[in-house]
């Protein structure tokens, strides 16, 4: 066997893998629930399946490059257990309000950071792009289907237009002569997207040298599958009109996209392939390096990583225990000055999951009618909670109710004022008010936001207060064609009123 397939490795080596292994194993031990729970998503979701080979290619990564590690001495660094005692408080903080891609990204962040803590900046300087490139394994993009799936909807009747095809558009859906489309979480693109980043990072790190073209090729791999899902959704209805919809509708059209997404990206690399660099032969020497002075004992870091790891479950089993308590009822919405009970005139419900009390009334005063509806959560977990993708007004495929358009107003709830959101729906059943306008806010153990990250952060400091995670979403929906008027009279006078509702609901605690 030849020197260059066997290095000599320093001995350092020989008591520091061990260390790793069982700080690694320690680490999987205490997070086991969040791991699993990462790799549930990967088995479940074709987006993120992906994940399941990030893993090895890491290690294959750090396998390559043996030659350069194997001279060098690893050098446990103390330092860097601040930033590991940062992430196992995010992860505390992600867990408090049942984040995933908080606490998984947290938990892949502290294994990054036990790895560089106990083999020293030297050698974790040299395998850096490995160990980031764990970070694919983490299941986040959810978060951008809304506006992946509004672009794509823009670009493909803006494309049919110029085509010659009139087409009528309501939201995410729209009508031309030959048939009914709609653009759904499918048609986003976000398939295409992460799968060209995390291939496009990979082949920029092993094809060039210089950061600017490693960093050029990665921004081309974010915008070429962007603008790809664009024109394949315009292709694929282009050939369902020309055959009379004989053709890409159904699982075809799925195939469709991705034999078009592969083209794309075959295209992409064989032109990134041309501006390949050759990276410099690495040493085969055996002499041994120092990677830095350190009388810091590997047992030690790995003590303190040890604590340090443990702390975040640990304290979230005691919050969690002292936060226990019975689920809320929430009473009836005393009817403001001028206002008075009606009957429902809209048969619209949000999609909430699981809420722990829910409250659904009409109000009208004169010719103004207005709805509210309240879901209240307490003892949120992963299968409930407020503030998550899943929870909408209205789902993609839904027969029904359909998103018009979004954007904000700035509404009085008393005489606060407060910048909400603001969606338009529309209907297709008759007989009832099939066009709403709906207000949507968070109350959050007293405190009002319409963001969903503020609202996780105040739920999740709240917890750490020892205050429990009482939370709720407000709307207020009216019909459009007076919903601005009737929306603004209701929410200045019914203001105090939904508070004091939600303030005695968390009194009972």
């Amino acid at each position: 066997m030849t020197e260059a397939s066997s290095p000599s490795y320093h001995p350092a080596w020989r008591r520091t893998l061990p260390l790793l292994l069982a700080a690694i194993g320690w680490i999987l031990f205490w997070y086991w629930d969040t791991a699993t729970a990462m790799v549930a998503i990967w088995a479940r979701s074709d987006t993120y399946a992906h994940a399941f080979i990030v893993p090895p290619i890491s290690l294959w990564l750090i396998w390559r490059k043996r030659h350069e590690l194997a001279p060098l001495k690893p050098t446990p660094t103390l330092w860097l257990l601040l930033p590991l005692a940062v992430t196992t408080f995010i992860w505390l903080l992600g867990e408090l309000v049942a984040v995933n891609a908080l606490t998984q990204f947290a938990l892949v962040a502290t294994l990054i950071m036990t790895i560089a803590s106990i083999l020293g900046i030297g050698v974790s300087r040299q395998i850096a792009f490995p160990l980031a490139f764990l970070l694919f394994a983490v299941p986040v993009g959810d978060f951008m289907l809304p506006q992946l799936m509004e672009w794509t909807a823009d670009f493909t009747v803006l494309a049919l237009r110029a085509t010659g095809i009139p087409v009528y558009r309501e939201g995410l859906q729209f009508v031309i002569p030959s048939g009914n489309w709609s653009v759904v979480e499918a048609c986003s693109g976000i398939r295409y997207i992460i799968a060209s980043v995390t291939v496009g990072t990979l082949f920029a790190y092993l094809n060039y040298v210089s950061l600017r073209r490693r960093l050029l090729f990665v921004a081309v791999s974010i915008l070429v599958p962007i603008i790809a899902n664009w024109l394949r959704a315009y292709m694929i209805v282009m050939i369902g009109h020309l055959s009379g919809n004989k053709l890409a509708v159904g699982v075809d059209h799925l195939i469709y996209g991705w034999v078009f997404f592969g083209v794309v990206m075959l295209a992409m690399f064989a032109i990134g392939a041309r501006w390949s660099e050759v990276p410099q032969p690495a040493s085969t020497g055996t002499t041994f390096l120092q990677t830095g002075s350190s009388a810091i004992p590997s047992g030690l870091v790995v003590v303190l990583i040890a604590a340090l790891s443990a702390a975040g479950p640990l304290g979230f089993a005691a919050i969690n225990q002292a936060d226990e308590v019975p689920p809320p009822q929430l009473g009836r919405l005393i009817p403001p000055a001028g206002w008075s009970e009606a009957p429902p005139f809209t048969d619209w419900k949000p999609v909430y999951a699981s809420p722990s009390a829910v409250l659904q009334e009409s109000f009208s005063n004169g010719n103004q009618q207005v709805g509210i509806y309240i879901a209240y959560y307490r003892n949120q977990d992963y299968g409930r909670k407020l503030v998550t993708s899943t929870n909408v007004l209205a789902v993609s495929n839904d027969p029904v109710w359909s998103v018009l358009t979004r954007g904000r107003s700035t509404i009085h709830l008393g005489e606060a004022p407060l910048d909400v959101r603001s969606t338009n729906l529309i209907g297709k059943k008759p007989g009832l008010e099939t066009s709403l306008v709906v207000w949507q806010w968070y109350w959050v153990n007293g405190r009002i936001t319409s963001s969903d990250i503020e609202a996780k952060l105040l739920a999740a400091l709240s917890r750490l207060r020892g205050m429990g995670d009482d939370s709720a979403v407000i709307m207020l929906y009216a019909p459009a064609e007076a919903a601005q008027a009737s929306l603004a009279a209701f929410a200045k006078s019914a203001g105090p009123n939904i508070d004091a509702l939600l303030t005695r609901t968390r009194e009972t605690r």
